[in-house]
């Protein structure tokens, strides 16, 4: 009887241990619904990954001053509040609005659209990592801006990958998906593990990054020709050899 009540508090105290756990985990990963559940889930520091449970409406700048996630879901976050002193609703009047900014901290956005600011995404001394879809398109200015505000040493560094799927429907010569502002200093732009340095007023356009992500290999194409032709040859010199053979048989007969 002793025996099997211990066991029981045995297994009451580790239920008990566990309950914090759990908690933990659950708010690990945050879905939120509305500008103010993104602002409180970025509010706390428990909360690593923030998952958009459909498409949102922001008023103002959201700034992402913390390490987390940021996982879209394939939902749109869109800028619908006013520009400049004139409280203008044309993104294409100069306000310094972006939908999401970076601020001096380590940041990983996925599966997003950032619509309707002046600009999309602002990397400011920040390092963000893109993952699957992005799509900037519909701002005033262009899609993201890689820049160094007052008071920031560390440089802006966007990284891109293999699965880094950049989309700007609406980019033009003077709405780039990817700029650097004429007062910031060097950035760094990152796709597939080859860094490359951006200097200020530098422009970086869809086509350029999607041949960056997907390059030509020509070492590869001048093998497989070399091995093509190397095979024909030996086709080849084994028609002509077994020809020979055929011929003395004949020959003999």
């Amino acid at each position: 009887m002793f025996k099997k009540a211990s066991a029981l508090f045995g297994a009451f105290l580790l239920m008990i241990s566990l309950v914090p756990t759990l908690d933990v985990q659950a708010e690990s990963n945050k879905v939120v619904n509305s500008q103010d559940e993104f602002k409180q889930a970025l509010s706390d520091d428990s909360i690593t990954t923030i998952t958009l449970g459909k498409d949102i409406e922001t008023t103002e700048k959201i700034n992402i001053m913390r390490p987390v996630v940021i996982d879209g879901n394939h939902h749109t976050m869109k800028y619908v509040g006013t520009f400049g002193s004139s409280g203008s609703k044309d993104n294409t009047v100069w306000g310094g609005i972006y939908v999401l900014q970076v601020y001096k901290t380590t940041a990983t956005i996925r599966n997003i659209k950032l619509t309707g600011g002046n600009g999309g995404l602002l990397i400011n001394g920040a390092n963000v990592t893109l993952e699957g879809t992005i799509d900037v398109s519909g701002n005033g200015f262009g899609g993201i801006e890689l820049g160094q505000g007052v008071g920031v040493n560390s440089s802006a560094h966007i990284i891109l990958n293999s699965n880094t799927n950049l989309v700007n429907t609406t980019e033009t010569p003077d709405k780039p998906t990817i700029w650097v502002p004429k007062d910031s200093t060097n950035s760094i732009l990152e796709v597939n593990g080859v860094q490359q340095v951006l200097t200020a007023e530098q422009e970086i356009s869809l086509q350029e990054i999607q041949e960056l992500l997907t390059p030509e290999n020509p070492e590869t194409s001048d093998s497989l020709v070399i091995y093509v032709a190397i095979g024909l040859l030996g086709i080849g010199l084994f028609m002509i050899v077994s020809n020979k053979q055929l011929r003395k048989k004949l020959s003999v007969i």
